[in-house]
């Protein structure tokens, strides 16, 4: 029930009422069935308890959208005895069938990451007086072992408090037994809505190697923020990608994606309100409803105008709009999924969302009014926003130095956004110092992998995904341009001149690898096969720095085209080998490349050594024929590095 309006009344009997109904709905129907089962009277507190937790997690049930009413007979016939026999040598059974309320039987492959996940919850639900009974199907003939992982689960029943001082006391994991030779990493497998990161930690998460540790390695992780998705559909009809969304108090906005509508939002649990942004989305269409069931979402108006939910559309001419309540309230640790319906306004219903490259050009308002706005918004933001990712130890050590050789160049303000999701716990903590000292703004900024796009499962292909794949989505919407560049690099110019640099219409501008170092035309592989007939004389970029223009590349929907691609792509697992490069250059007939002067990126194993004294930034790319590691070529080959090293160790 609720949100309730200011203008409702709720009084006492309106509260009885609720009361006395779900008394008779959800609690007299548990009660009745358990005191079959049970002795009330003799479980006392007990009984009280397992009432209560019955409650829940029938009233849970039935709420789900996936189930009809908990106590109604379901529709499918539940098997039963799929592993009774218990001689089987790979059947194991615990707990016995006939004294148990709740009974388990599972086939699992023990060999693969689902049976890693389903083990503890068959151990959890053993622990909860269910009957287990768990038959192990897996493949004999593996050629090597089809996991590479140690998994633990956590399923805590209950909290657990200090009884001195009544705090809670967290929950814990424990890996014991690991191997300390192996270079292990540590991750966490989280249910999709939470957005959950190391928070604590000196060690380097993503470079674990035991023998190195003296004690033990502990890393504390803590939920933050929940998710907030949804789909928009558009009843003109359309599709409402480019559509901006702004969810408030201060939790920024989104831009909905093509595909399926998408949006995605995050914040912790509260009230909020969700809106169309003012300017062109407000412009174009208005907001009728926000559902919070997908089949709601997809019930046609009536003929006279009217939405599902009873509220009149003002777009039909028929009448004033009934207010659309914009709250969200999200009041559970599974976040919240929304279904808002929006509608073209009059005069709009034929013209396109997503501004052509004309109306890029010019303020989306247009006249006065457009540009104070858009000179209010540049004296709000940085002059240089520079954009990187960077993860483990090493590569932040690399980052600290590249940040420092940024600054030492302009007199611009700079404002650096880096994917919290990949920053360790010690870095986090040390940005405010260095921050402090160097003179610049930061952001920790972060996306949600959405749930329909195909997932990377190595780390370092997921970084590179993160590169190229959310742009449009990772930044906030008033951000017109953001320069990437990689955590290896050191800059040695003045980074004002990409963000003044025209990019003649083009979503964002990249530097073509150098082609006059001798000796490595083996390793070009863009001038032979599928990339010298796909790019016909066009060359192919670096991905370590490039700039994008924000404004444009949602404009034209750069970012629903890349993620097209890359599902379609990504499907072969010997495609986009080099994901955050191939997946550029492959798309340069629909989202067009500019390309940068050569200057702006040195790499030894690409670049001449003549061409070193003009280069703007240099990027210590991996060479296949040395194997040089880079921290070695760092201090070799640029001699400000260690320099730049010093002074932030200092």
């Amino acid at each position: 029930i609720g949100p309730i309006g200011r203008d409702d009344a709720f009084d006492v009997d309106d509260f009885e009422l609720l009361v006395d109904y779900e008394h008779k709905k959800h609690v007299k129907p548990i009660h009745d069935y358990l005191s079959a089962l049970f002795d009330n009277e003799k479980m006392g507190d007990d009984y009280a308890n397992c009432l209560l937790r019955a409650v829940v997690i029938l009233g849970r049930l039935a709420q789900s959208s996936f189930v009809g009413d908990a106590f109604e007979k379901p529709d499918v016939i539940q098997r039963q005895g799929a592993c009774t026999d218990s001689t089987i040598s790979s059947m194991i059974t615990v707990g016995n069938p006939l004294a148990s309320v709740i009974r388990v039987q599972a086939i699992l492959d023990p060999m693969t990451e689902t049976g890693q996940k389903w083990a503890p919850i068959l151990e959890a639900s053993y622990a909860a007086a269910a009957a287990i009974g768990a038959f192990f199907n897996t493949d004999l003939l593996v050629k090597e072992l089809p996991i590479k992982r140690f998994y633990r689960y956590l399923i805590p029943p209950r909290l657990t408090f200090n009884v001195t001082t009544g705090a809670i006391i967290p929950d814990r994991i424990a890996f014991a037994g690991t191997p300390k030779q192996t270079l292990l990493t540590m991750g966490l497998d989280t249910v999709s809505t939470w957005v959950a990161m190391p928070t604590a930690s000196s060690y380097d998460l993503d470079n674990l190697r035991l023998t190195t540790s003296s004690a033990l390695v502990e890393a504390t992780f803590t939920l933050s923020e929940l998710l907030v998705e949804g789909h928009v559909r558009d009843l003109t009809p359309d599709n409402p990608r480019g559509l901006q969304l702004v969810f408030s108090p201060s939790q920024g906005g989104t831009i909905v994606m093509a595909n399926l509508g998408y949006f995605q939002l995050r914040a912790p649990p509260g009230m909020y309100r969700l809106s169309l942004r003012e300017g062109r989305s407000s412009e174009f269409y208005h907001l009728l409803r926000i559902d919070h069931s997908m089949w709601a979402a997809f019930e046609d108006e009536d003929e006279d105008g009217q939405d599902a939910s009873g509220s009149r559309d003002d777009a039909t001419g028929k009448g004033a709009a009934t207010p659309v309540d914009t709250r969200i309230v999200i009041e559970s640790l599974e976040g919240a999924i929304l279904f808002p319906v929006v509608r073209k306004n009059p005069g709009y219903e034929t013209r396109e969302l997503l501004a052509s490259n004309e109306e890029t050009a010019s303020s989306s308002e247009g006249g006065i009014v457009g540009k104070l706005k858009d000179q209010a918004t540049a004296r709000q933001s940085a002059d240089i926003n520079i954009f990187s990712v960077a993860s483990g130890h090493l590569y932040e050590r690399f980052l600290s130095v590249m940040m420092l050789s940024v600054m030492r160049h302009t007199s611009s303000t700079v404002k650096f956004w880096f994917i919290e999701n990949f920053l360790s716990p010690a870095f986090k903590d040390f940005l405010p110092h260095l921050a402090a000292k160097l003179g610049f703004q930061y952001e920790l900024i972060t996306y949600q992998w959405p749930h329909w796009l195909r997932k990377q499962t190595e780390k370092q292909r997921t970084i590179w995904s993160y590169k190229i794949l959310f742009l449009d989505v990772l930044f906030p919407l008033d951000l017109d341009k953001v320069i990437f560049v990689d955590a290896d690099q050191i800059v040695r110019a003045d980074l004002q001149e990409l963000v003044d640099l025209d990019l003649k219409g083009a979503p964002y501008g990249y530097t073509p690898f150098c082609s006059d170092r001798e000796g490595m035309d083996r390793f070009r592989f863009w001038r032979e096969g599928y990339w010298k007939n796909h790019l016909r004389g066009k060359p192919y970029h670096i991905s370590a720095l490039y700039v994008v223009d924000l404004k444009r590349f949602r404009a034209m929907a750069a970012g629903d085209i890349l993620r097209g691609q890359y599902q379609a792509l990504s499907a072969d697992p010997n495609s986009l080998a080099n994901l955050d490069q191939d997946l550029p250059n492959n798309l340069q007939d629909d989202v067009p490349i500019y390309s940068l002067p050569q200057e702006w990126l040195w790499c030894e194993t690409w670049c001449s050594d003549e061409a070193l004294a003009k280069a703007k930034t240099i990027d210590l790319c991996n060479n296949p024929l040395t194997k040089e590691p880079k921290l070695d070529r760092a201090r070799r080959q640029v001699p400000e590095w260690s320099e730049y090293d010093t002074e932030i160790t200092a």
